[in-house]
């Protein structure tokens, strides 16, 4: 019996050799079709990541908007805190302000993000957001958008572990590992250390091409009663081609002297009792 397999050479196929022929290309087509959508998908995760928002460039707080919300939306202090915030701010009212971030410590989350006022610049690389603070070099945040997870046992720091994704057009971020040491700062002058056990989540999103929002939702159940939601507005001039520069949180309390050889060094610089805001002239 001839194999359904073998060819009739004699001109015309049998209906094995037809039958063959015919799953052939069926085999075949449907190959192609796998080999495009295997070839297809790189495509579609690259031109997803392509059309996310481009965040990148130098973006200047709405320190208005900030002082605003100091009395507009007051942060849920626990009853035993809010003495503390009251103090502070009378203490600021009578010239004796508290100088929350005047210690050359890294502001920290959610300073970072709550009082900035200068500039800071954010990039976006492979896996990864970074946004370099203008101040000096200790105000970075690192944001791994590479699927990692928060390590189970981390080592606590004043920025946190933050980690990343898209959804859609907005860039969620959820920071962890926060030394209990960070502040909660609503202004220069007024803040609180989060105690412990702080939580933050952000959305990032362009409202306009050139004006970011960053939703925060504060969970630090050492010292809110509730969940903390708050807003904060920064803006993107590329036309002005803003660049940060550098900055060192001790170079107020000095200035340009000598040694005893001549060189060139800082000095203390005098000041008044309530540090280098009360400079004495």
């Amino acid at each position: 019996m001839r194999s359904p397999y073998t060819f009739n050479h004699g001109g015309d196929r049998t209906f094995e050799e037809e039958r063959y022929v015919s799953v052939n290309i069926v085999a075949k087509r449907v190959a192609i079709v796998c080999c495009a959508a295997s070839l297809a998908d790189p495509f579609v995760a690259s031109r997803a990541r392509a059309e996310s928002p481009d965040l990148t460039g130098v973006w200047i707080p709405d320190v208005r908007d900030q002082k605003r919300q100091e009395t507009s939306n007051v942060p849920p202090w626990k009853p035993d805190i809010l003495p503390q915030i009251e103090h502070m701010i009378a203490e600021e009212k009578a010239g004796r302000p508290f100088l929350v971030l005047s210690h050359c410590l890294p502001h920290g989350m959610p300073s970072f993000m709550l009082i900035m006022h200068n500039a800071f610049e954010l990039l976006a690389t492979p896996g990864r957001i970074t946004m370099l603070g203008e101040v000096d070099g200790n105000r970075m945040r690192r944001i791994y958008l590479d699927g990692r997870p928060h390590p189970e046992d981390p080592d606590l720091t004043l920025h946190g572990h933050s980690i990343g994704h898209w959804d859609s057009e907005t860039l969620v971020i959820d920071t962890t590992a926060i030394a209990p040491q960070a502040y909660i700062a609503i202004s220069e002058a007024v803040g609180i250390p989060n105690n412990g056990d702080m939580h933050i989540l952000e959305r990032l999103h362009l409202a306009k091409p050139d004006v970011l929002y960053d939703d925060l939702e504060i969970m630090a159940p050492k010292v809110f009663d509730a969940t903390w939601k708050t807003t904060r507005i920064f803006r993107r001039y590329p036309q002005r081609h803003y660049e940060i520069t550098e900055g060192e949180c001790a170079q107020e309390d000095l200035i340009p002297g000598k040694d005893q050889f001549g060189n060139d060094i800082f000095v203390p610089n005098p000041q008044g009792p309530y540090g280098s805001v009360h400079t004495v002239k």
